[in-house]
């Protein structure tokens, strides 16, 4: 049990008194919005979307007397709204609606620390990370916190943030943001909560949801994690189109003094927006959750009138070029992978990454699997759907690599879940069951069998071949190295008018064995 401090006068004594009677608070969360500011369309039914996700969260504050909103990270990137914005239509949003505080996630790094340094300054909530050190970033120094103390039906909760490890590999943070390790930081937060006598303590982590599982055993004094980064669909729904539950919500580890801990996560997109109602008592402890689902954002839900309007101004920018036809599409192309382990998806990056540089003498392109950001509906395609596809704005680099450097990119791909998918002509086999850096065989390249003492031009997207998704093989790789400017999505959009309609197949470009 937690005790609080000594308290030296009657006045401080009468209102922890009051601070610390029984509660139940609601807590509301997203996480992984990714600048979906109009709802996502899943087999012609639209989810999601601002408005929508504002009716909902005002609704839950006209009925419950005591609500806590929070954001997990991940709010930029995905649209031409960050394109356009850099996460400041996002945060209109969010600061319309009163979020009570936000996890730093990886994505608000894409374009460098000051576009999230100009959020942070104007977000009306706190931007936390425990384990982020910017103290030497002058764009950002003093805006991000470890810890927040907020106010819910008079009582105080402490809200801790934190950011994915992996960081400095899967995105842009520069040279002068350190990563602190994870689960000290995250402690040490929790600690002076609790030495500055807050007994309720929420972690908003932006790490993903197998890694929160393995952090909640090592932490105490931790109510509940509210989870993001692996868009992992906790209770979601069976509905037509949707990915299926990634895990019960909430889902209940035992912490490190063996006390339960719930973990919850609302998908991605805003399609869900997360609801836990949780009972504590006057000593701070949660005794129970009720509930507990998430919610289903769907045309059901009518839009805000305030934040549609929000919305309307802000599309005006950029509905022109977003609406903008480019080709078509006889077929649904998934971003997720095929029980083969190809993605359809990632074939067409990859086709269209090789068509861009093959005049430069590549003989094979490379998709790393977290470059594809989403699919396609069958029907017209447009410029807006594009960008939701490849919204990063990596430049296209072609690199001379032997083909044992080939060959171990592909190994450390299928053994960190970087994988790469390659273009038409080239092909290779995974065994899962056997050991790591011995899983890749059967490497075809441009129709022949990998020489691994002959030398490669293969093409890649920057963020890859400068070691993103820990390709640190593809990184240190000592020959020619050229960035040749393009931008992977001018890359795809010219594919797409040149190949429309397009109609991929499955053609066992990656073929998996899982043991």
């Amino acid at each position: 049990m937690r005790r609080l401090p000594l308290l030296a006068t009657l006045g401080l004594l009468t209102s922890v008194a009051f601070a610390d009677r029984p509660t139940t608070i609601t807590l509301v969360h997203t996480n992984d919005l990714h600048s979906h500011v109009e709802p996502t369309v899943i087999r012609r039914a639209p989810y999601g979307g601002y408005a929508r996700q504002a009716t909902i969260i005002k609704q839950i504050r006209a009925k419950e007397k005591n609500v806590l909103l929070l954001n997990a990270g991940d709010t930029f990137q995905g649209t031409l709204y960050f394109n356009v914005y850099e996460g400041l239509a996002d945060l209109a949003f969010m600061n319309a609606v009163k979020y009570d505080a936000m996890a730093v996630g990886n994505h608000e790094f894409d374009r460098g620390p000051a576009p999230l340094g100009t959020f942070a300054s104007l977000a009306q909530f706190p931007v936390l990370s425990a384990n982020l050190d910017v103290s030497a970033e002058p764009t950002l120094a003093g805006k991000i916190q470890p810890s927040a103390v907020v106010k819910v039906g008079g009582q105080s909760v402490g809200i801790v943030g934190c950011t994915t490890p992996d960081l400095p590999n899967i995105s842009s943070p520069g040279p002068t943001v350190k990563m602190r390790d994870l689960r000290q930081s995250v402690q040490a937060a929790v600690d002076d909560l609790t030495r500055r006598g807050v007994n309720k303590i929420v972690v908003v982590s932006h790490i993903g949801y197998t890694e929160d599982q393995a952090l909640a055993r090592q932490l105490r004094d931790v109510d509940v994690i509210v989870g993001g980064h692996s868009h992992t669909p906790l209770g979601t729904p069976a509905l037509e189109g949707w990915r299926a539950s990634g895990g019960p919500y909430p889902t209940v580890v035992k912490d490190a003094a063996g006390q339960n801990l719930p973990i919850v996560q609302a998908w991605e997109w805003g399609k869900v927006i997360g609801r836990i109602k949780l009972d504590f008592d006057g000593n701070g402890r949660l005794r129970r959750f009720t509930e507990a689902a998430p919610i289903v954002i769907d045309e059901k839900v009518p839009e805000d009138a305030e934040v549609k309007a929000l919305v309307t101004a802000l599309q005006r920018p950029i509905q022109q070029l977003a609406n903008q036809r480019i080709g078509e599409a006889t077929v649904v192309i998934p971003r997720d992978a095929l029980p083969t382990g190809e993605t359809l998806m990632g074939n067409v990056i990859a086709d269209a990454m090789y068509e861009a540089l093959a005049r430069g003498g590549a003989v094979a392109a490379f998709i790393n699997t977290g470059g594809i950001r989403g699919s396609l509906e069958a029907g017209p395609l447009t410029y807006g759907q594009a960008i939701s596809v490849q919204p990063f704005s990596n430049t296209l680099v072609t690199l001379d690599v032997t083909g044992a450097e080939l060959k171990g990119a592909l190994e450390q791909g299928a053994d960190t879940g970087g994988r790469l998918i390659p273009s038409r002509g080239s092909r290779y086999r995974i065994d899962l069951s056997k050991p790591q850096g011995s899983r890749v065989s059967e490497v075809v390249i441009n129709g022949q069998p990998l020489d691994e003492g002959k030398t490669y031009r293969i093409g890649l997207l920057s963020f890859t071949a400068s070691g993103g998704d820990s390709h640190f093989i593809l990184r240190d790789a000592k020959g020619e190295r050229r960035d040749t400017g393009i931008i992977d999505l001018d890359a795809l959009i010219n594919y797409i008018k040149a190949r429309s309609p397009l109609t991929p197949k499955p053609e066992n470009r990656i073929s998996v064995n899982r043991g």
